[in-house]
């Protein structure tokens, strides 16, 4: 499902119009992009919890010429579902 999809979806099960579907997906992403960007966890009840991590600089070994790098820190977007998603992936996906 692509991004257009998801706001007919959305505007159908809402009886919203496609504009106003898309202005709430907008402002959603906007302010989880904003407090994902301020370090805070974003956590949605029965779907997951994103959060920012650092992964600390390291250094790596090229197996080809075996020299040496140094990988500088970086931050990262991890997701965890939640446990009700993680149910009913095991469960398996109903065909319809």
């Amino acid at each position: 499902m692509n991004n257009k999809e998801y706001i007919g979806e959305l505007s159908r099960r809402l009886g919203y119009t496609n504009k106003d579907a898309a202005r709430l997906v907008t402002s959603f992403i906007d302010i989880a992009k904003n407090e994902l960007l301020e370090g805070k966890t974003l956590a949605i009840q029965n779907f997951g919890t994103f959060k920012v991590k650092k992964k600390m600089e390291r250094i790596v070994t090229n197996p080809s010429t075996r020299q040496r790098m140094l990988v500088p820190p970086k931050l990262m977007l991890t997701y965890k579902p939640g446990t009700t998603l993680k149910d009913k992936l095991k469960k398996g996906i109903p065909n319809g």
